[in-house]
């Protein structure tokens, strides 16, 4: 008989762990199991591209990205839905205000965290038994297959600096209690990880995300990358336009390139609620020609294959997957030195890691422009790294 394996991740987005949970499924042979995907808020744009013997779960979706105006409403809807639905009103409001209590005595309130518990006891309850259950993400995700998913295994994915992006022991109610395993997606996640749990390390192990580098490479040839006649040096950033990616950052280091001649234009493919934001201070330091904000795009590899050097300037990391997809195409990568990053990278060999200020960003992007023979270098150290972690998939699957 199949093994019955289910995976709940919160969204469906186009993002860095969804992209590799699509890829870990593609990897399960569907004649040995019988996979099955639940999306806690019920969204989200990447549903097109799972492959089709997994079995979606939700009796109500919609492909909408969270992002885009329509998805928000899909979204206010969903949340209005959850906290209504499986009852326990009292309990899910009081969730709420003990979260709210704990944001604010660390490292401030955090919307999206703070409505996490009441989305997991509020998600559709699935009348089935599952071989293993995966919880692909933190919060809603995790909550939910701790408490709410009958399996005789359960693992969890952690793919953020855990404290760094806000979450406590007060908020998670202890739920990595119910794990068999929790799988780390870096060696730093990990030992971030183990500092708020350090009982569980021993069932804490390393599981790098996948990438498929044929996949990637083609669709790097389909379609269109750049369409502007722009005939200087490319900058290429992709991540959504969140705090977390410090395009306020990254904005003001275009700055420096500017008034100092150099010719350059910023690209931004992602979306994110910080667009207004972002776009304010591109007007107020005349950047409009030169910081461009493009977008979420179906197919962004294109952009890689064209792009002269990637920049992926975040605050901190689990472990970015743009980076590693910056790498398969053979781009020259600056990143801050942060979580994450640093792991992926050694600083002077297939990439430099820079402060995370507008004047260490500027300063290393310099360096790849007037130093083009290193640039190249770097692009082919970074094309030639081994990023395959075929090994990894037993840790999961000896839980069956």
């Amino acid at each position: 008989m199949k093994k019955k394996i289910l995976f709940v991740i919160n969204t469906l987005g186009r993002a860095g762990a969804e992209t590799a949970m699509l890829e870990l499924l593609r990897k399960l042979p569907p004649e040995r199991y019988e996979v099955s995907l639940y999306v806690v808020l019920e969204q989200g744009e990447l549903v097109h591209e799972l492959p089709d013997y997994v079995a979606l779960k939700n009796t109500r979706y919609r492909d909408s990205s969270v992002l885009s105006a329509e998805g928000k409403r899909a979204l206010m809807k969903t949340l209005f839905k959850s906290f209504f639905r499986n009852g326990r009103m009292l309990k899910k409001t009081g969730d709420i205000f003990q979260n709210l209590a704990d944001m604010r005595k660390g490292s401030g309130i955090k919307p999206d965290k703070l409505l996490w518990r009441m989305v997991s006891d509020g998600g559709e309850r699935l009348n089935e038994t599952y071989d293993l259950a995966i919880a692909y993400l933190e919060g809603a995700a995790a909550y939910y297959v701790a408490e709410h998913v009958n399996a005789k295994k359960k693992a969890a994915f952690v793919h953020i600096d855990y404290a760094g992006a806000g979450y406590t022991r007060t908020m998670d109610h202890d739920c990595y209690r119910c794990y068999d395993r929790i799988f780390a997606v870096s060696d730093e996640v990990r030992e971030n990880f183990c500092r708020v749990y350090p009982e569980y390390s021993d069932k804490t192990f390393v599981f790098h995300n996948m990438i498929n580098r044929e996949r990637i490479r083609e669709m790097a040839k389909r379609g269109l990358g750049f369409s502007d006649d722009f005939d200087g040096v490319r900058l290429l950033s992709v991540g959504r336009l969140t705090y977390q990616k410090a395009f306020d950052i990254s904005i003001p280091a275009m700055k420096i390139l500017k008034d100092e001649g150099y010719p350059v234009r910023w690209y931004v493919l992602g979306e994110g609620d910080c667009r207004e934001k972002l776009e304010k201070q591109i007007k107020s330091l005349s950047l409009e020609e030169d910081f461009l904000l493009l977008g979420s795009v179906e197919n962004p590899y294109p952009y890689f294959r064209e792009c002269d050097i990637y920049v992926h300037a975040s605050r901190f990391e689990g472990k970015s997957i743009a980076i590693q997809e910056a790498f398969v195409l053979g781009c020259a990568v600056v990143a801050s030195d942060c979580s994450g990053n640093r792991e992926q990278m050694e600083s002077g060999r297939d990439g430099l890691l820079c402060t995370l200020s507008a004047e260490g960003i500027a300063d290393s992007i310099k360096r790849l422009i007037e130093h083009p023979n290193e640039r190249e270098c770097f692009a082919k150290a970074a094309a030639a790294k081994n990023m395959q972690y075929e090994e990894d998939m037993e840790l999961l699957l000896t839980l069956l």
